[in-house]
């Protein structure tokens, strides 16, 4: 029993390793053939480096108001203009940068960690454990996104952290059914059930074998939903539900230009051009991972 222990367990670490150098293989072929995602990527790191060091990229203070210099049109000494209390909007769309990735990224996160859980315990289980989560993901589902984000964020308050809770809540369903789905069908592979012929535990299996196999899918999944996630928020500052002032946030900043739209038309296009720019490059980056990552692609 030991030998066909050690024997299946070496045979795990050989895949794994080849597993891992055939990725970075891939990535590299989708660097070399994908120009427009590792465009995406380049795009993504630079906004990602602005944002981390705002403090230094920023050229004025985003919170400092100079009533004296409202409504200043785009010019040497203001890129992008100034707002209507005189606040330089260069400087608040890189400190808009910001929420807009902690937004994509911590709830986008949490919520793919809590559906990914669920569906192993779904799909491997099965029977009532498997009827009662994908239930209630049916009612998570069957709610408009955007709608329920907002009944969330009315109910507790605005803020980052309802927006972070609100996002969860809403986006950890569909995880939870595409792990789910891959589950039903790698649980019936035969290194599952050699592994179970040895006596593996049960939560060994699901993370140690099935697991790793989701995360090609899930890696695809992760650079899709953070748009989602930064339009979600973006549309909710822009209701009212979301971030209130004086925060740096995109979808803010386009509802307080609103009014501005015809007399100075920078104060909205330019962080509405920030938030189509990061949803392009992280839906350009999740294509490129798609390719290369997706083996049903990959067969056509």
């Amino acid at each position: 029993m030991s030998e066909e222990k050690i024997t299946i367990n070496s045979i795990d670490m050989e895949s794994q390793i080849g597993e891992s150098e055939t990725l970075l293989d891939q990535i590299r072929t989708m660097v070399r053939q994908n120009k427009l995602a590792a465009l995406a990527a380049v795009v993504i790191a630079v906004i990602a480096l602005a944002a981390i060091f705002a403090p230094l990229a920023a050229p004025y203070d985003p919170y400092a108001q100079t009533l004296t210099d409202r409504l200043q049109a785009p010019s040497a000494a203001h890129i992008l203009g100034t707002d209507e209390l005189g606040r330089d909007v260069f400087s608040r769309i890189i400190y808009g940068a910001r929420v807009s990735l902690m937004v994509g990224l911590v709830p986008t996160v949490i919520s793919m960690a809590i559906g990914t859980i669920l569906g192993l315990l779904a799909g491997f289980y099965g029977g009532k454990t498997d009827f009662a989560i994908m239930r209630l993901a049916d009612v998570m589902l069957a709610f408009p996104s955007l709608l329920l984000a907002m009944v969330i964020t009315y109910t507790i308050g605005g803020g980052l952290v309802s927006i972070f809770m609100a996002l969860i809540l809403v986006n950890w369903a569909g995880t939870a059914r595409i792990v789910r789905s891959q589950t039903l069908s790698l649980k019936e592979a035969e290194y599952v059930e050699a592994a179970r012929s040895i006596g593996v535990k049960k939560w060994k299996i699901m993370f140690r074998h099935i697991l790793p196999n989701c995360l090609p899918s899930l890696i695809v999944l992760f650079t899709l939903n953070i748009p989602a996630a930064i339009l979600t928020e973006s549309s909710l500052s822009f209701l009212g539900a979301g971030l209130q002032p004086p925060s740096a946030s995109w979808g803010l900043a386009v509802v307080r230009g609103k009014k501005y739209l015809f007399s100075e038309p920078w104060l909205s296009i330019a962080p509405s051009v920030a938030i189509m720019i990061v949803v392009m490059a992280f839906n350009f980056l999740g294509d490129g991972l798609r390719d290369v990552l997706d083996p049903y692609l990959k067969e056509q």
